[in-house]
């Protein structure tokens, strides 16, 4: 083994650092498990703040295990650190090997407790309770050193009780695959939402609407706390062809002078999934359209603005869009120009590249695609 690998090896992630801890409080932390070879702690490359987590390098690999062993959510600071083996390897803790996720978890479990749960099972490359300013999300990952090790915790936690609570605990499926099985759900819906129907609707009245496209398992109009119709309500059908039958004939008719909206029921999860999924769609369909039409206009006078900068370039073709890039108001001294085909885009970068607007040259470039 070459050296670089060995201090690969001996390297230690630690997170949940204070923004107020510093490399010389890091050395002197670890270096009482074993010689400290380098310790750094990563910042935004422009603010240059703390990210939260630094990297301990130690000479030998006994001194790494030993601060793991012994120093795992220790308080620094004022707040535990969360220690783990550093993985560099982005398609190790992306393959899903090993990963367990772990839901339903009452707010006062945190890492801490969540490791004490789960490393009985085997070695433990990460793990952690995800959480915001608010406290713990409820719900966690568990990242195992071996598929045995996962399949053994997900047996034996799922359902288990921690504070008071019985968890989930699971397989973990990168976003890709949720995404695309709630997709492959919806293809196959049951569930019914019906809004704007007014507030003079009960569950009889709606269950005689829609008992007439299948059998319905449920229907519920939604109410308020005295009883009256909130204008919105589910249908719960026993055959998605029933409930495929109900959206295509009822969507937009006319129910006691309204015209109701009729749709699948989606959970929030699905609704966000789906939003993703046309966003990605419409992002991907804006820089295809892009594509040779987008200029990158550098060496900008500071007296130039969007305005000026659409004035000199629109006698080459039309413009969608035009913006000077500004920082406190202002000039930053470039910006972008969108023209809406790619010839257009052409000859404005050969005529006006070179070109003295103001005061100085301008330095013009096809943007390139992010």
């Amino acid at each position: 083994m070459n050296a670089a690998a060995k201090y690969r090896l001996a390297s230690l992630y630690v997170g949940d650092l204070h923004a107020e801890a510093t490399e010389d409080l890091l050395f002197r932390k670890f270096s009482a498990a074993g010689p400290v070879l380098s310790i750094r702690i990563c910042r935004d490359l422009a603010t240059r703040q703390p990210l939260g987590y630094a990297y301990v390098n130690f000479l030998q690999l006994a001194d790494a295990q030993r601060a793991l062993d012994t120093m795992n959510f220790d308080v620094i600071k004022g707040r535990p650190i969360r220690l783990m083996w550093s993985q560099r390897d982005a398609c190790l803790r992306r393959s899903g090997i090993g990963n367990v996720f772990v839901k339903n978890l009452d707010r006062s479990v945190d890492n801490k407790t969540l490791y004490e749960h789960f490393s009985g099972f085997g070695k433990i490359l990460s793990s952690k309770v995800m959480s915001d300013d608010q406290g713990s999300k409820g719900y966690a990952f568990v990242h195992f050193q071996s598929q045995s090790a996962a399949n053994c915790a997900i047996e034996q936690m799922n359902g288990k009780v921690i504070n008071d609570r019985p968890v989930f605990v699971a397989p973990f499926k990168p976003r890709k695959d949720r995404e695309a099985e709630l997709r492959s759900r919806a293809s196959e819906f049951t569930n019914v939402y019906i809004k704007n129907f007014g507030d003079d609707m009960d569950d009889e009245r709606l269950q005689g609407v829609f008992s007439r496209y299948g059998k319905t398992l449920s229907v519920k109009v939604m109410t308020d706390s005295s009883g009256k119709s909130k204008g919105f309500g589910f249908v719960s059908f026993e055959s998605h062809e029933a409930a495929k039958r109900a959206v295509e004939e009822m969507n937009g008719k006319d129910m006691n002078g309204q015209l109701v909206f009729v749709g699948r029921a989606q959970k929030k999860v699905e609704r966000q999934a789906e939003l993703k999924h046309m966003f990605e769609q419409m992002k991907k369909e804006r820089i295809r359209r892009c594509q040779g039409v987008k200029l990158y206009v550098k060496n900008l006078d500071d007296t130039v603005d969007d305005e000026q900068l659409r004035k000199e370039f629109s006698s080459f073709g039309s413009i969608t869009r035009v913006k000077v890039m500004k920082e406190e108001g202002y000039s930053r001294g470039f910006g972008l120009i969108c023209f809406s085909s790619p010839e257009e885009a052409a000859k404005a970068l050969t005529e006006m590249n070179g070109r003295v607007l103001g005061s100085k040259a301008l330095s013009i470039a096809l943007a390139q695609r992010p």
